[in-house]
């Protein structure tokens, strides 16, 4: 289902996974098909609505939006590029994440996350350009290493 004409091009947004596709097809439409079922099953949540609790969690369903928006941020452009997005540099965001209040913006969180599953889906188009599932050219982390492409996919679909 890639593009092979323009390797930089984003693939087609692929709806499923493929039944009998190859692995980075069934990788792309595994996190494709997470990502739209999101958008599915909160879609024309209001600001109130979003204030709305995870089971016995402390978790909002807003604050799991902007938490995934910042994960797409962090994975794709941090992890695989190395490219540090300012998102990953506030060290006390990733707790208020979590946190929904009367004064957040509904509208603002659903644009934001559209807007870096966009820069995602660009991002990973250009790895798959350069090294495909196995490139490892983004940020390393001491002790661990240099995250693949195909780690980080499997990092976002979990």
């Amino acid at each position: 289902m890639t593009d092979e004409s323009n390797p930089i091009a984003p693939p087609p947004v692929l709806t499923e996974p493929p039944l009998a596709g190859n692995e980075l097809d069934t990788l792309l439409g595994s996190l494709e098909r997470m990502r739209r079922t999101l958008a599915w099953k909160c879609a024309d949540l209001d600001a109130a609505a979003m204030a709305t609790t995870v089971g016995a969690s402390a978790i909002t369903i807003g604050g799991l939006l902007r938490h995934l928006a910042r994960c797409e941020e962090s994975s794709f452009s941090w992890k695989l590029h190395d490219h540090e997005p300012a998102s990953v540099r506030d060290p006390g965001g990733w707790d208020r994440d979590w946190q929904w209040t009367a004064g957040d913006d509904a509208d603002e969180v659903w644009q934001r996350w559209r807007a870096a599953v966009e820069r995602s889906r660009t991002l990973v188009a250009e790895a798959v350009a350069d090294g495909g599932l196995d490139r490892a050219k983004g940020h390393h982390f001491d002790g661990w290493g240099t995250p693949s492409l195909r780690r980080i996919l499997i990092d976002m679909i979990e």
